[in-house]
């Protein structure tokens, strides 16, 4: 190897570096975020008070946020991500509507059981916090319009019946939050098995019917 590739190898080898190093420290900045509102609200958190929880500096929080509210931002839209991924297999799978359900639901009760105080804090501050309330806001309303575009697209297959699917989505999605809220905010937690199976009795009654209540499938077919 010349002395050229040689130096451009060290330079993609440091960059590389330099790029993990980065994606570390604002994980662990994110994480000493959600373990400090496990016991406080946010409120009370200050940069300095977060960072004491770290091992990096002060400045380094400047490097990847530009306040604490843009860090609960931040929490707020990597949970949309990971909840929207474990609802996958109901949003847009094909097949057992029932069973798609319940698969999507125990992906959201392992999130939220991970994430609850996120939930709490960002809940609790939007009552006297204008910016974490349009937050707050945002990222339930996002939940509603991909619920109710799914439950409109079943019914259409003749799977739910006919009602307004946006009020039946808001209702549905605001029991799971303040159930999350409750069982999955603060330490110690509710077991998540009980809370799994109150929320599933709800969506199925609510959506495919009673006769479905005791099993993991039904014979509906979503094409």
């Amino acid at each position: 190897m010349s002395a050229a590739q040689q130096s451009r190898t060290s330079q993609s080898t440091r960059r590389t570096q330099s790029s993990e190093q980065a994606a570390g420290t604002r994980e662990e900045i994110l994480e000493a975020a959600q373990e400090f509102l496990w016991t406080r609200p946010f409120r009370e958190m200050t940069i300095r008070s977060l960072m004491a929880e770290t091992t990096v500096s002060r400045p380094a929080f400047y490097q990847y946020f530009e306040d604490v509210h843009e860090l609960m931002e931040t929490l707020l839209g990597t949970l949309g991500d990971e909840i929207i991924g474990v609802a996958e297999p109901w949003l847009v799978g094909t097949g057992d509507p029932v069973s798609l359900l319940h698969e999507s639901l125990d992906g959201l009760v392992r999130v939220c059981y991970r994430r609850g105080p996120i939930l709490r804090a960002s809940s609790d501050a939007a009552t006297s916090d204008s910016r974490m309330e349009v937050a707050w806001t945002g990222f339930l309303q996002g939940f509603d319009d991909v619920v109710a575009s799914r439950i409109e697209a079943d019914q259409a297959e003749g799977l739910i019946p006919s009602f307004d699917a946006q009020p039946m989505a808001f209702a549905l999605n605001r029991l799971d939050a303040y159930t999350f809220i409750d069982a999955f905010g603060t330490r110690p937690r509710r077991r998540p098995g009980p809370v799994r199976d109150a929320i599933a009795r709800l969506w199925i009654s609510a959506l495919y019917g009673q006769r479905w209540l005791d099993a993991r499938a039904s014979d509906l077919i979503r094409p």
